[in-house]
């Protein structure tokens, strides 16, 4: 993800720095003329604006409060907007959104007094992110909001402000969880119809021209031969891992039992892909739960 999005900065002009602990990576950017660095204070400290893109809470908060970390520097640091595009929950992102506030700036630069942080997860997975069409959901201030813009649609179609610290957090996983329930409702509808006789192409075209049409089943189709250009079609390769949808449904779960919220698609969903995961398919994409939970056919 955080490749895909850095090259579309680098197509619409923006100079950059980067660091990841992938050495291969590392080694891409550098091919392309791209600087690298060895930690992620140097980049901070290059660099007027620093996006992360990482998988979990736990790697947030190392790559800004851990050694060598964005705010190794104590409480002066030089980049005056902070933009963290993981899936995290709130909590965290408001912690350090907290944090970042009560560093200085070492050059004020505008009407800029204190860094900023801005919460900022995107909904389109990999194919969107290669093809510059994200959709960002953003928490923080308004201003930085609207200062950040032109970064964001250099990324993606569209930006959604969502309001305070943590609220690009909070939309996130609650998209993620109505799009694990999409997709088991989906596959398990499928399934069905193949078992009483209909094809999974003929009872797609259904599914998408009624009221049961949704993003699972006309942009992600999880049954292999139905759809080009999807995971299902590649033997559920790349997209978006089934390990990753666990760990989202696990954050909408902890942040449910937070503010007292009964989610009980959610726990099941989360049992799902937890089973999957079990099973030796972690690393396939989440629409795997088709052929692997349900036991779905492909299409011939």
């Amino acid at each position: 993800m955080g490749f895909r999005m850095a090259s579309n900065l680098m197509k619409a002009g923006y100079k950059m720095a980067v660091h990841d602990v992938n050495c291969n990576v590392m080694k891409m950017f550098s091919d392309m003329g791209v600087p690298t660095k060895e930690t992620p204070f140097e980049v901070a400290e290059a660099s007027d604006v620093v996006i992360t893109m990482l998988p979990s809470s736990s790697h947030v908060l190392d790559v800004y409060n851990g050694p060598n970390g964005l705010l190794q520097g104590g409480n002066s640091v030089r980049p005056q907007l902070l933009i963290d595009s993981s899936t995290i929950d709130p909590q965290t992102s408001r912690n350090i959104s907290a944090a970042v506030s009560n560093c200085i700036l070492k050059e004020k630069k505008d009407s800029w007094e204190n860094p900023v942080m801005l919460d900022a997860p995107v909904s389109g997975g990999v194919l969107a992110a290669e093809a510059g069409t994200l959709t960002f959901m953003v928490g923080g201030s308004e201003d930085a909001y609207q200062a950040a813009k032109p970064l964001f649609l250099s990324m993606g179609k569209n930006t959604i402000y969502c309001g305070g610290a943590g609220n690009g957090a909070a939309a996130k996983i609650c998209n993620n969880l109505a799009m694990a329930v999409s997709m088991l409702g989906v596959s398990e509808a499928l399934t069905l119809g193949q078992s009483l006789g209909i094809s999974a192409s003929t009872l797609t075209k259904i599914l998408n021209s009624s009221s049961a049409h949704c993003w699972s089943s006309g942009s992600y189709n999880p049954v292999p031969g139905v759809m080009e250009g999807v995971p299902a079609s590649r033997n559920y390769g790349g997209g978006f891992a089934s390990k990753l949808m666990a760990k989202d449904l696990n954050l909408a779960l902890a942040s449910a039992k937070e503010v007292g919220v009964d989610c009980p698609l959610t726990s099941q969903a989360q049992d799902i892909y937890a089973q999957l995961c079990e099973n030796g398919h972690d690393s396939k994409d989440f629409s795997c739960v088709f052929r692997h939970y349900y036991g779905g056919k492909d299409e011939v």
